[in-house]
């Protein structure tokens, strides 16, 4: 069970209870604080309210948050792509289209379900519905992923991407053509108060910064390679469609009339890391998946 609570500043009055804790808690959605407040998850001066309710200063706000019933996954064979493994961790290639770990609401099969079949031993650091998992990539992201075998080897891989010193590259095909060889992005993300599924660049998000460089320009498209300094929700789609330049075939950030049957061309080419044991550093790269690569043969072949 987890608690937060508050205490109503005056800046704060009159504010909607529903959309005052959607700010405080930025990972949880507007309908999700509703169905709190409605199952009685949610006291203000100790006492149930309603959504609607219109703050008053010094109001004291708990909220009750239910740790989530764990359940056991199955093993699902998927032959994934496994590049490295040992008795620490292993690195696998992600096709698109596939979601790392089981969510809320979603019955799929995921990355993890092919792990169970593939892997004796995964760590626990994350619970039964995310083991081994590290760090995630969209569904429709490809590429590269640590998983560690045990929780040892979870702590030390998870700080390394903590203190920014993982190395995380990744290819993106944008919209339009960027002039300048190369770029930071330094723009914090959190999460859009119009679309809680969506992030979004606002001065109360989180930092979040970008490197990138050109690869290739085309008539009207930019192959670029991104590094990851920080690892927020959406970072690099949400960056690029903030400077001008989206993600193609990005369903969220892009425009609706170039959405791909593939998802986003975003493809997490490498990934460099110290061994949680030999402290020796490895670095491992993933070809662009079959789809990235045609699409980009099409447009030198357009361009002759």
């Amino acid at each position: 069970m987890n608690k937060h609570s508050f205490i109503v500043l005056a800046e704060d009055e009159g504010k909607r209870l529903d959309l005052f804790i959607t700010e405080k808690l930025a990972d949880f959605s507007r309908s999700r604080i509703q169905k709190l407040i409605s199952e009685e998850q949610v006291l203000v001066n100790e006492e149930k309210t309603t959504n609607n309710y219109r703050l008053q200063e010094n109001d004291n706000i708990l909220i009750i948050i239910e740790e989530a019933k764990e359940y056991e996954l199955k093993a699902v064979p998927m032959d994934l792509k496994i590049i490295y493994e040992d008795e620490y961790l292993c690195v696998v290639d992600k096709p698109s289209g596939l979601v790392v770990h089981p969510g809320a609401g979603t019955g799929e099969d995921t990355l993890v379900h092919g792990l169970l079949a593939q892997i004796e031993d995964l760590s626990g650091i994350n619970g039964t519905i995310r083991p081994g998992i590290v760090h995630r990539i969209d569904k429709d992201t490809s590429g590269l992923l640590m998983v560690a075998k045990n929780d040892l080897a979870h702590e030390m891989l998870s700080a390394q991407l903590a203190n920014k010193s993982a190395k995380r590259l990744y290819i993106a095909l944008v919209h339009g053509v960027i002039s300048h060889q190369a770029g930071k992005i330094n723009a914090p993300i959190g999460r859009s108060s119009d679309d809680r599924k969506k992030m979004t660049v606002s001065e109360k998000g989180k930092e979040a910064i970008t490197h990138f460089n050109v690869l290739k320009r085309f008539n009207n498209f930019t192959l670029i390679e991104c590094q990851l300094e920080t690892g927020r929700t959406h970072q690099i789609r949400v960056h690029l469609n903030y400077i001008g330049f989206p993600v193609y075939g990005d369903p969220v950030y892009g425009p609706k009339k170039t959405v791909s049957e593939n998802g986003q061309f975003l493809h997490a080419k490498t990934i460099g890391f110290k061994h949680p044991k030999s402290n020796k550093y490895l670095e491992f790269s993933s070809e662009l998946p079959k789809f990235f690569n045609d699409f980009i043969s099409d447009l030198e072949r357009s361009e002759l």
